[in-house]
């Protein structure tokens, strides 16, 4: 069976992601598609194959902050899985590519019949919880500079990709700042010549530099890490979180 790309499906034993792939329905993510809203039943889960996937706590009716990120390692809807059957947060794809779609009713049937996958969806709700503590933690602690950094390279390492197409107004949003903030910050980046941003467009233009101006939440957190590994490299046998930095994607693929 070739590999689908989704580092979960990639996990599980031939058999079972087999017999999965009949069940899931290939999509194509939108940019600036919302899956679900908070409070919304979850009628379907996705693994993405390509692109991003934004987690998002709506605060009032209008102010949105991003507390997690969905690339190619994991699944969006993973609260089915711990028994949750409505979101509790917004899923807004902050970058459109392939993925495939299960609904509900068999996404229930396969966690019970299939203890593997159960197994792999809990290690991966484990990391992304992990991923929003750090986030929770980062958000209070750490300047709009360290911030910004790090959601442009967690963002690239789960997308693979080095250009965004974001406005400074949804970045403020998302990162919980004043917009002269994350102003002021992809202005000192692209003036070190770090990333380039004009007219809603963020590319990174280097790679290390931008590792180096992100806070300790990014070079130190293992336990929510992706287990992204260099191109052509082979898939791992199993979903576990990554405990070092060495397989990280450095760059876009």
């Amino acid at each position: 069976m070739p590999a689908t790309r989704n580092l979960v499906l990639d996990s599980l034993p031939r058999k079972v992601a087999s017999e999965l792939l009949e069940q899931l329905t290939p999509v194509e993510l939108a940019f600036g598609e919302v899956l679900y809203e908070p409070g919304q039943p979850i009628r379907a889960v996705y693994f993405p194959l390509e692109g991003l996937v934004s987690l998002l706590t709506v605060v009032g009716d209008r102010l949105a902050v991003e507390v997690g990120m969905v690339g190619r390692e994991g699944i969006v809807g993973i609260a089915l899985a711990l028994g949750v059957p409505h979101s509790p947060m917004r899923a807004l794809v902050q970058r459109g590519g392939a993925g495939l779609r299960m609904d509900r009713a068999r996404f229930d049937a396969a966690m019970a019949r299939h203890p593997p996958l159960r197994k792999a969806l809990l290690a991966y709700a484990n990391s992304l919880m992990a991923q929003i503590a750090r986030t929770a933690a980062c958000n209070r602690f750490h300047v709009v500079e360290e911030r910004l950094a790090r959601w442009l390279v967690m963002a690239r390492d789960r997308a693979e990709a080095d250009d965004f197409s974001i406005t400074q107004e949804f970045l403020s949003s998302i990162l919980g700042v004043r917009r002269v903030g994350v102003s002021a910050a992809a202005s000192a980046f692209q003036h070190r010549k770090l990333i380039e941003y004009s007219r809603g467009r963020i590319r990174i233009l280097d790679h290390a530099g931008l590792e180096a101006a992100c806070c300790t939440c990014y070079r130190d957190e293992p336990a929510s890490l992706p287990p992204w590994r260099p191109a052509g490299a082979p898939a791992p046998t199993s979903y576990e979180p990554n405990t070092s930095r060495a397989g990280r994607v450095s760059g876009s693929t």
